[in-house]
């Protein structure tokens, strides 16, 4: 693994038998997004204002059904 090599992770509340989206935070600039399910498939990447609002509003409700 390199430097720029991304550091998956699940989140603890992914107890649902792998039907998740993994996030690595070890890259500079960028926040890679994938299909826990399809690792080696691709990565959708957010910069991280964007993804930091993207949780903040997860967090706060706002696309609770």
């Amino acid at each position: 693994m390199t430097a720029d090599s991304p550091r998956w992770f699940k989140s603890s509340y992914s107890s649902n038998g792998g039907d998740c989206v993994e996030v690595a935070a070890n890259i500079p600039g960028v926040v890679p997004v994938r299909d826990s399910k399809d690792p080696h498939g691709p990565a959708l990447a957010f910069d991280p204002p964007a993804w930091s609002s993207f949780v903040s509003a997860v967090k706060g409700g706002e696309f609770s059904a």
